[in-house]
């Protein structure tokens, strides 16, 4: 059984946070919460959102407000959308099929991951709105060729190519707390890192319950689906380039997402190749540490677009707020990650249901306390940002 999220101590994601670090193993949980290398990234990406001010008006009555959105000509009720987080398998059993039906019922949309421990079709059968599928080329191109058929067949309505892992970046916690060792599955090399698995049983019973270490489905090689710990050697061999979006294209037929984005130019380049919309992000600050945090170098990529293409963000976001701010930007929509997966590893569905309902909630309450009634006429007169970021 997960965590309390309904707990009246249970306010923010922060509070979701504290919960699923109590539940998980270390390795677990610090994956999930780490960062690059000095994770500099990893916290700006959050603190940046203090330097936006709001410019609210008052005395306006807002007693309903609009958070709708239509992104890729797909309708949402949220202005966010769940991001994909690979390996969440390991946080709840079949985490990604319970946070895609907890999506679905919430009337937002929902991304896996390649890295996915669930079967692509039952984690869209779990839900009854979009769901995009994110594309790594692991394998090659032949094995994702028959992904992309497969993503098709279940009904995904966008493919989503990451651009941003021609390496893993290093997460220094996952190397401390003997992630590659526990998963050589060498009693002699894993015994000195099993103390934080046997310390979580409740954890550690239902993982081993969900199949214990799984493989990646949706990623099939001639010798059976992908293991673990091919991952790494994996993603250097299958590098994502500018050249790969005409064949995904062709094969796929449908909306194309680019996620990865930092640069204005990255941004026109993708644009003038046809893709449908983008993803302004760093990964969460999992791969090249010292970049910008993406709020920063939000509207820079607005302004290459010029409106042409639809653009998202993610990276940071723990608070109704900070989706506000983003909107404010010029963003049309918000991915979100760690703030669902820390819910979906405190109590399952509930964890996720209730890290949805706390950022809804926050947009809700910002949006009348700006006296704005749609996320749609949110603009950058409501913000103030510094002057420095205005010649990023």
């Amino acid at each position: 059984m997960g965590a309390n999220v309904a707990a009246p101590n249970v306010v923010n994601v922060g509070d979701l946070r504290s919960l699923a670090k109590n539940r998980l193993p270390q390795m677990v949980f610090d994956y999930i919460d780490s960062g690059a290398d000095r994770e500099q990234t990893l916290s700006q990406n959050c603190s940046a959102f203090n330097e936006i001010y709001f410019r609210p008006r008052c005395a306006v009555s807002t007693p309903t407000c609009d958070l709708s959105i239509n992104i890729i000509d797909q309708d949402f009720n949220l202005p966010f959308l769940l991001a994909p987080v690979g390996s969440s398998r390991l946080f709840y059993p079949k985490g990604e099929v319970v946070a895609s039906r907890e999506a679905g019922i919430a009337g937002t949309g929902y991304t896996l991951s390649t890295l996915s421990g669930c079967r692509l079709e039952e984690v869209k059968e779990a839900t009854n709105f979009p769901a995009w599928y994110q594309l790594y080329l692991l394998g090659g191109k032949e094995v994702a060729l028959k992904t992309i058929e497969r993503a098709k067949l279940a009904g995904y309505s966008a493919i989503v190519v990451t651009i941003d892992t021609p390496v893993s970046g290093l997460r220094e916690r996952d190397v401390r707390n003997g992630t590659k060792e526990l998963l050589s599955r060498n009693p002699l090399t894993m015994l000195p890192f099993l103390s934080q698995m046997l310390i979580k049983p409740c954890w550690l019973t239902q993982w081993l319950g969900d199949g214990g270490l799984m493989n990646f489905p949706n990623v099939v090689l001639d010798d059976g689906p992908m293991g673990y710990t091919e991952i790494a050697p994996a993603l250097e061999q299958s590098v994502v380039t500018w050249d790969d979006l005409q064949w995904i294209r062709e094969a796929w037929g449908g909306k194309i997402i680019v996620k990865g984005v930092h640069i204005g130019d990255d941004a026109k380049k993708a644009m003038n190749l046809g893709v449908d919309a983008i993803v302004v992000s760093n990964h969460g600050a999992r791969q090249l540490d010292s970049v910008a945090p993406t709020i920063r170098v939000l509207p820079e990529i607005v302004k290459a677009v010029n409106g042409q293409i639809d653009v998202l963000l993610d990276g940071g976001i723990r608070r109704g707020g900070d989706v506000v701010k983003a909107l404010c930007l010029g963003a049309k929509g918000v991915l979100i990650g760690r703030a669902y997966a820390y819910g979906l590893a405190a109590g399952g569905g509930p964890g996720v249901a209730r890290a949805i309902d706390i950022l809804r909630t926050d947009i809700l309450r910002t949006m009348k306390l700006l006296g704005c009634d749609s996320v749609g006429k949110l603009d950058s007169s409501f913000v103030t940002i510094p002057e420095s970021w205005k010649h990023y």
